[in-house]
């Protein structure tokens, strides 16, 4: 309990032991009063030293050779030879370099910290006659109807049930321009209604809603150790104890007890502990502000060496609101074609069939009766005693329908203008042929450049649509290369592929219907406006469907992963030079050891908070939403 208290007054002790060396050196060169002089600085090693030993005590119990126990030793050993100028000064910086790191360490966590404070804490639910009362977030269950005012935190994620107004999701999609929502649109726990005057209803309450699952994932991966970490902490259990040998053969051969807890003081690693962890922090942190969730340092990594990837071409590389585009009929009797097809999309949410209902409009619907989906190839069903098959060309191939030389030529044409197709026959008879064709996302070819530039080596599509329809989407964007005809074991299956042959993979899906391909690539990466699917299967998650973050999310891990080489690089340097400094000059001292080593500590914090700031130059997002493009370390 007294070990706790004392650890809990470090910043206080740092203050007394400041004013005591102060008084010391005052005492010694302004008063020449030796004997306060040197009180002043036996005090203040004393209370420095207290909290550092404890610390260094608790790390021996779980046999750890911590950097505490370094300075411990050193300081006690100071104080014996009675050099308690340098005891004072190195507790005290020790102390308050401790001091200054949990500052800026606070200020890398500034992503997750603003995230939580911008959790609700209440909400204004309705009650049984009607009025609406203040009541804890925590206390809201999943149907209530809530009202939010402008101004207001909407309290849970939920669906509009009256009103409209402006709402700004920058915590969910970071995306600051306001988003209108209506009587139906779905609003995220979070995120704040600028304007107008709502009543939701609760769908999603606490960790459940999507604001939640982003706080427990950013906590979850600025806390998650990446390879270079975990070697890092090995390096450092074995690093302690050699420079606790080195400091005793040096006093061994020289007979020097100062220049060997110099040397315990100069050769502590902190730099080299904190520096890869922060820059982690910091670049997970950026990504958060940003709409993207990287989950875990290991997925920086991994990131970061990308050379191949693979994207979906419905609603990643396209809008994902497909229209149909060209469209034929066959035979006689197309109005009852039209309203089995209509009768059988229906039954399907495929984006595909949402354009084929907008297209025949108000029909008479049939009852459906026995549907058959065939994976990657449509839906066979049975309507008003006729067997209906409405899907691609190899549906028709297997149902056994002949298409006439007009037919096979409406394919070919519809096809090579970039077409999908969706066929319709009737008891093994063609009626219908539909060309249905969706946009290129605006923006997208100059993302994928930038991909390029960031040294992505080959971007790949592969669908699950015709051939035709992929070649005039790559070449119009410039990909590698283009596969069409894919279903999802098709697209593992070219996944593994370029895995064996040495790439490093990631892709690029809807979250949903990629899970395998995600869950497969080296890097998952989701399109998705926060759906469960989407946050759980992936390991890259661009909130709002904007594939623009794409390019910034790769920049942010190249520069994140080329930060943690930086902050080795520095870390092993100074302990280097600070070393080679002792042995070979007559200038270096412990004071000045310590003052450089909390010095280079702060360098990498410092270093690592340029992540915080990085944007990528050129980068389409940055220009749309007007914030100053800053270029970090690429």
């Amino acid at each position: 309990m007294q070990e706790q208290y004392i650890l809990s007054k470090k910043n206080q002790i740092t203050l007394i032991s400041g004013i005591l060396i102060a008084v010391g050196f005052f005492s010694h060169f302004a008063l020449e009063n030796a004997f306060l002089a040197e009180w002043s600085l036996i005090i203040a090693s004393i209370f420095g030293v207290a909290p550092i030993a404890i610390q260094a005590y608790q790390a021996l119990k779980v046999k750890v050779v911590s950097i505490d126990v370094l300075v411990t030793i050193a300081v006690i050993g100071a104080l014996l030879i009675q050099n308690f100028e340098e005891s004072a000064v190195v507790t005290f910086l020790f102390l308050f370099g401790h001091y200054l790191e949990q500052r800026t360490l606070n200020q890398t966590r500034s992503a997750i910290k603003e995230l939580t404070d911008m959790a609700p804490e209440s909400a204004l639910v309705q009650t049984e006659d009607g009025e609406f009362e203040e009541v804890d977030v925590d206390d809201v269950d999943e149907g209530d109807v809530l009202l939010v005012k402008t101004g207001g935190k909407v309290p849970v994620d939920g669906t509009v049930l009256t009103g409209e107004g402006y709402i700004n999701e920058a915590s969910i999609t970071g995306e600051s321009v306001p988003v209108t929502k209506t009587e139906g649109g779905e609003v995220f726990a979070g995120t704040i209604l600028e304007n107008g005057t709502i009543q939701i209803r609760a769908d999603k309450v606490g960790e459940d809603t999507t604001f939640g699952k982003i706080i427990e994932l950013v906590e979850e991966a600025q806390d998650s150790k990446s390879e270079a970490e975990r070697f890092i902490d090995r390096f450092s259990k074995w690093y302690t104890p050699t420079i606790l040998v080195l400091a005793f053969i040096v006093w061994a051969i020289t007979q020097n007890i100062e220049l060997a807890i110099t040397i315990l003081v100069l050769g502590c690693p902190g730099a080299l502990v904190i520096g890869v962890p922060v820059s982690n922090v910091a670049g997970i942190g950026n990504g958060a502000r940003n709409g993207i969730l990287l989950k875990g340092s290991e997925v920086i990594n991994d990131f970061s060496n990308v050379d191949t990837i693979i994207f979906d071409k419905t609603g990643t590389l396209t809008v994902g609101n497909p229209e149909v585009a060209e469209k034929e009929v066959y035979g006689d009797n197309s109005e009852e074609a039209l309203s089995y097809l209509a009768s059988v999309e229906q039954e399907s949410d495929h984006p595909l069939a949402k354009a084929v209902l907008a297209n025949i409009g108000t029909v008479n619907m049939t009852p459906v009766e026995e549907t058959d989906v065939v994976k990657g190839g449509g839906i066979v069903a049975q309507v008003n005693g006729h067997r209906v098959a409405v899907g691609n060309v190899a549906l028709m191939e297997k149902e056994q329908v002949t298409l006439n030389k007009k037919a096979q030529k409406d394919v070919q044409r519809f096809e090579k203008n970039g077409n999908s197709l969706v066929l319709t026959a009737v008891d093994g008879e063609l009626k219908v042929l539909m060309g249905i064709r969706d946009q290129v996302r605006p923006g997208v070819k100059q993302d994928l450049q930038n991909l390029k530039d960031l040294g992505v080596k080959n971007l790949v599509v592969l669908s699950g649509d015709n051939q035709g329809t992929v070649d005039l989407v790559a070449s119009e964007l410039g990909l590698t290369e283009a596969h069409g005809h894919m279903l999802p074991e098709d697209k593992s299956a070219h996944i593994e592929k370029l895995q064996k042959e040495g790439q490093i993979v990631a892709f690029v899906g809807d979250g949903v219907n990629d899970s395998p391909s995600l869950a497969l690539a080296d890097i998952g990466i989701a399109m998705g406006s926060g759906t469960d699917v989407a946050i759980e299967t992936s390991d890259v998650v661009l909130m709002n469907s904007d594939f623009s973050r794409l390019p910034h999310a790769l920049g942010l891990t190249k520069s994140t992963a080329s930060n943690m080489k930086q902050n080795i690089l520095i870390a092993i340097g100074v302990v280097l030079v600070l070393l080679a400094s002792l042995l070979f000059s007559e200038w270096m001292s412990m004071s000045i050891g310590m003052l450089v080593h909390e010095a280079s500590i702060l360098v990498v914090i410092f270093n690592a908070m340029r992540l915080l700031k990085y944007r990528l130059r050129g980068d389409r997002y940055n220009v749309k939403t007007g914030v100053e493009e800053i270029e970090t370390a690429k």
